[in-house]
């Protein structure tokens, strides 16, 4: 179950930064010479919007964004909105009421990032915020089934994020996405074996990649919870390390306290990996108390998530 449900969520960012190409040396050096400005505005304000999302906060977002753009441009703000409402339907993917009015606010959100790249080409929190908006988008359009405009958004992400890390290599939310890239590529390549030849892109590198990924996670200033949250998947898949993933999700829920999803895969990684049956059990009585006091968002898909491998748990208990 752990590896099906975090399938989907991987192999979704691989779909995503299977474009991201190593950046032309000449164009480079052209984009560094001509930046202006470096970092993330107001980085501080902007971590924190990310870090509402991923403690599934979103009443406090929406009350906390006018008090971050400004100081931070616009399209920062445009931005959170999109990747609030995304990370709401990733709660439950079965449910498509929340579909139009993503749609709706992502779409004014890379509308946004395209004019501020347009107005400060020199600035590699443009291009950024290009990338990320497309992102969000080609997330969904993966989830949804809509793969060839996926595709089509993976060009823009693979162009603006090229360009982000150009002005400034020390941008290590941008470099998070070329990680993921390298990764999977290196450990997976007979799988994307027929896509890679057609799209004429590189091989992969498993360590340069995880090296990446475990950078972003140290240093980003926006992504480290969620890349913190894809080096578990690899931790568990790849590398072996159901120790070290068990101990980020963990870390995960003290940070996101309100995210049902961290909960969860706790008990799903002491249930799979682990074999431990006690342990998911109490992991999924603690979620169920959390759900009954709402202390997580959408506490009737918590509740429903815990009760079923409560059931499971204390069927393999009895055995």
């Amino acid at each position: 179950m752990v590896k099906n449900r975090s399938s989907r969520r991987a192999l979704s960012s691989l779909a995503l930064v299977c474009w991201l190409l190593p950046r032309a040396g000449g164009e480079a050096q052209a984009l560094r010479q001509s930046a202006g400005h470096a970092g993330i505005t107001a980085a501080d304000r902007v971590a924190r919007g990310y870090d509402l999302i991923l403690d599934t906060n979103f009443d406090e977002l929406n009350k906390a964004l006018p008090g971050i753009c400004p100081p931070a441009p616009t399209v920062a703000c445009r931005g959170l909105e999109a990747l609030s409402l995304w990370w709401q339907i990733q709660l439950d993917l079965a449910d498509r009421r929340l579909d139009a009015r993503f749609l709706s606010t992502v779409n004014n959100a890379i509308a946004e990032a395209e004019r501020f790249a347009a107005a400060n080409p020199g600035r590699a929190e443009a291009w950024f915020y290009v990338g990320a908006a497309y992102g969000a988008r080609s997330q969904f359009r993966v989830y949804r089934g809509d793969r060839l405009a996926a595709a089509r958004d993976g060009k823009r992400i693979k162009t603006s994020l090229e360009k982000a890390l150009a002005i400034d290599p020390a941008m290590h939310d941008a470099e998070f996405g070329i990680g993921m890239y390298r990764y999977y590529a290196g450990v997976a390549p007979a799988i994307f074996r027929f896509l890679r030849l057609f799209l004429l892109l590189p091989g992969g590198d498993r360590a340069g990649g995880l090296a990446q990924l475990e950078r972003a996670a140290r240093d980003g200033v926006l992504v480290r919870g969620e890349a913190q949250y894809q080096i578990h998947v690899l931790y568990l898949w790849y590398e072996q390390k159901s120790k070290e993933a068990l101990a980020i999700i963990r870390s995960l829920q003290e940070r996101y306290p309100h995210n049902l999803l961290f909960h969860h895969i706790e008990a799903e990684i002491l249930d799979v990996y682990f074999h431990d049956h006690a342990a998911s059990l109490r992991a999924s009585e603690k979620l169920l108390s959390l759900a009954r006091s709402r202390a997580v968002f959408r506490a009737d898909v918590a509740e429903k998530l815990a009760r079923r491998n409560i059931a499971k748990q204390s069927i393999a208990l009895k055995k």
